[in-house]
């Protein structure tokens, strides 16, 4: 058996890499060492362009620590952080993303409202930070540190989002 790796440092926790553990612990360990998906692919283009083309109004990719917001807004007073998603297919993971970065915010002294927009399907859905989803971040967070040191990635398998 190889022994784990050690790094000099853990792996950096973005938005992406928290919605890839909902759904695929092979891209996790990717990504934590810094073996990201083609930029070039057609998924990700599309996904781009639904985030450019709506809500024009608003604020677009504001950067915070390693994560990077879809939306940034102030309403009636409260600053709400709003994630678009092409669909709500990979809901859970959409809004364990959200959940992190009102979380990463909250670590910072700034509490804000998330929503996540899914504007083909004219749906906007409100995610809160409580116990609970604060909780499951924790534990996420545990699992990406243990994938990412380990020596091989984790098994192939088929992952739907």
């Amino acid at each position: 058996m190889t022994p784990p790796v050690s790094y000099s440092e853990p792996p950096r926790i973005g938005g992406t890499l928290v919605w890839y553990a909902a759904i695929c612990s092979r891209q996790v360990w990717l990504m934590a060492r810094g073996v990201e998906p083609d930029r070039r692919d057609e998924l990700l283009r599309l996904g781009r362009l639904n985030d450019r083309e709506t809500y024009v109004r608003d604020r677009h990719d504001i950067v915070f620590g390693d994560n990077r917001f879809d939306i940034l807004r102030e309403e009636n007073g409260t600053l709400v952080v709003a994630e678009v998603k092409k669909s709500s297919r990979s809901f859970d993971a959409a809004q364990l993303q959200l959940g992190h970065y009102l979380y990463e915010l909250e670590k910072q002294g700034q509490h804000a409202k998330g929503l996540l927009l899914f504007p083909k399907e004219r749906r906007r859905e409100e995610v809160l930070l409580d116990d609970p989803l604060r909780r499951r971040l924790d534990k996420i967070y545990t699992t990406i540190a243990a994938i990412a040191e380990t020596q091989d990635p984790p098994p192939r398998k088929r992952c739907s989002h």
